[in-house]
């Protein structure tokens, strides 16, 4: 009898590792985890070392600039992000009702785009300095002082205006749903509206507008068309001048580490800053601070205030492309922004799909399974998110290039059919670098809704004879809808956007949106990159409105 029990325990055993739905967690998770580990093996593993040439030339001055840059764009986005969080949660003031949606928009804005604007209306023949002259009657620039546009300066506040909205809205959240109680008890105890933010609504916000900070600087690493069209030398630069300039794929793996080392160290950070901050609210009745009503020159610096940050982050690039968008009219009928739309949609639809099925499959999966390995695995997938797309781009292509030639090569000797380059001489390696990169968003949508389905349904569905995957598309689908078609959305919006990734992996004459606008704003030709970068606000507007409606 017991060793009848032992063998039955034993088959169960290989029964569960057998079970599809627990290899397919890991098999996902290995998708993902690859790119990671190519990029580390890569850099342990050269074919030519150039890791001393580049700690006695280029990496130090990448390293300095690019703490400059994270330094500078994290303590401005937490200035105007929390500084306008506080006054939309505490405060009634002229539009504020208006504003505390307004100043999410800048996220429908790629930093890239904003970059591109700001220099058209500040650069020497734009209308800035142009009015100057004629204001004046200056006739050079030896005439005049003006700050110089393209420099570090420049991208910190280009990034910042573009960046804010995380912080703001992390820290809005929380700000809204501090207790009004200890407001009321600080009040009574004399302090005024400045030493309330300071003792109170600070600390108690830490947590967020540190998380808020933290993506603000991952964004600021993986930002590549910014600082190249400002010339700041950053690691993400280093990486495609190392690789695509001096053909060294093994050096820009070792900046890609370094890159990853930041990653690691902001997240742990991050974390450690706020391991012992704990904060409850003790009242069995929560009840959320009042506004306070501000009159005269408080209201009008608040409304000031609050409005100058969606100035710089929407209106300001927005008005300067839509410009140039209504007056290149014939732009818009160009064959090739046809061609990048299309590839634009069809690549970004694919990976979002493909992102969403994935993320789906690997929380359920995590979920009915009993083993240990693929609960460890699903907190490290969402790494990728962190991951800069130049780092993805480093850690799929070299080793897809590598299986590519090898596939190409069995298929040849064995058929004697030359079939190319099936998968770097197409768009899978875009799918699978947006997949990678945004695998977390799908993830995290997934465990969320998943989480809120009572087990007993599902249980109830296999009482009455249904399977896993029945119990899947009758009961968790239907009502996870909503859930998946946001993360849909926000996949498909990150992949329009994304640039780093989208122009180290495509192929040879494939345009998108991104590249596009990238390119043609490259050459200094703003009207033909208008119209791409107008689909591209409009696509990340879909995204910004689903965040508001969200946190309403």
């Amino acid at each position: 009898m017991a060793v009848t029990d032992i063998q039955a325990g034993t088959h169960a055993k290989k029964r569960e590792w057998l079970n599809p739905w627990s290899i397919g967690a890991i098999a996902i998770a290995a998708i993902v985890l690859l790119p990671i580990l190519s990029v580390v093996f890569l850099a342990m593993f050269p074919k030519e070392n150039i890791w001393p040439h580049l700690i006695s030339t280029t990496l130090p001055r990448y390293l300095t600039t690019t703490g400059v840059l994270m330094s500078g764009v994290g303590l401005m986005t937490a200035c105007m992000g929390t500084g306008a969080a506080w006054m939309v949660t505490r405060y009634e003031f002229p539009l504020r009702k208006w504003l505390q949606w307004l100043l999410l928009l800048p996220l429908a804005i790629p930093a890239y785009v904003g970059a591109y604007a700001l220099v058209d209306l500040l650069e020497y023949a734009g209308p800035v300095q142009s009015a100057l002259r004629s204001l004046f009657g200056w006739q050079s620039a030896r005439d005049y002082w003006f700050p110089e546009i393209r420099s570090m300066g420049a991208a910190i506040l280009v990034l910042s205006a573009s960046l804010y909205p995380y912080v703001y809205l992390l820290t809005r959240a929380a700000f809204r749903e501090q207790s009004g109680s200890a407001e009321e008890v600080a009040r009574s105890l004399g302090a005024g509206p400045f030493k309330r933010f300071l003792r109170v609504g600070l600390p108690l916000a830490r947590p967020a507008i540190a998380a808020g900070v933290a993506v603000v600087m991952m964004e600021t690493v993986n930002d590549f068309g910014t600082v190249d069209y400002f010339a700041v030398q950053t690691l993400t630069t280093g990486i495609f001048s190392v690789w695509l300039q001096s053909g060294n794929a093994g050096g820009a793996a070792q900046i890609a580490c370094v890159v990853l080392a930041l990653i690691v160290i902001l997240v742990t950070l991050e974390r450690y800053s706020r391991r012992r901050m704990r904060f409850f609210n003790l009242s069995t009745r929560h009840r959320p601070p009042e506004h306070v009503k501000l009159r005269g020159f408080p209201a009008l610096f608040a409304t000031v205030a609050c409005t100058i940050p969606f100035l710089m982050g929407f209106v300001l690039p927005a008005g300067v492309i839509l410009k140039h968008a209504l007056a290149n009219a014939e732009e818009w009928a160009d064959p090739k922004l046809f061609s990048a739309t299309a590839n634009t949609l069809t690549v970004g639809g694919i990976a979002a799909v493909l992102t969403v099925l994935g993320g789906v499959f690997m929380v359920y999966g995590v979920r009915i399974s009993r083993r240990t390995l693929p609960r460890l695995l699903m907190p490290v997938t969402s790494i990728g998110y962190a991951a800069p797309g130049a780092v993805l781009g480093v850690g799929i292509l070299i080793p897809l290039a590598v299986l590519d030639h090898g596939l190409a090569d069995l298929v040849e000797n064995t058929t004697g059919v030359d079939i190319g380059l099936v998968l770097t001489g197409s768009a899978f390696a875009l799918v699978l670098a947006y997949t990678v990169r945004f695998f977390a968003i799908a993830q995290g949508a997934a465990d969320a809704a998943m989480g809120r389905v009572s087990p007993n349904l599902s249980l109830a569905a296999r009482s009455l004879g249904k399977d896993q995957g029945q119990t899947l598309r009758l009961v968790y689908f239907p009502m996870m809808r909503a859930s998946i078609a946001s993360a849909l959305l926000l996949v498909f919006v990150d992949s329009v956007k994304e640039l780093p990734a989208t122009l180290l992996l495509r192929p040879f004459n494939y345009e998108t949106l991104a590249t596009r606008v990238h390119e043609q704003a490259s050459l200094e030709n703003l009207g033909g990159a208008a119209p791409a970068a107008v689909l591209v606000i409009l696509v990340g507007l879909c995204a910004v409105a689903l965040l508001a409606r969200a946190n309403r």
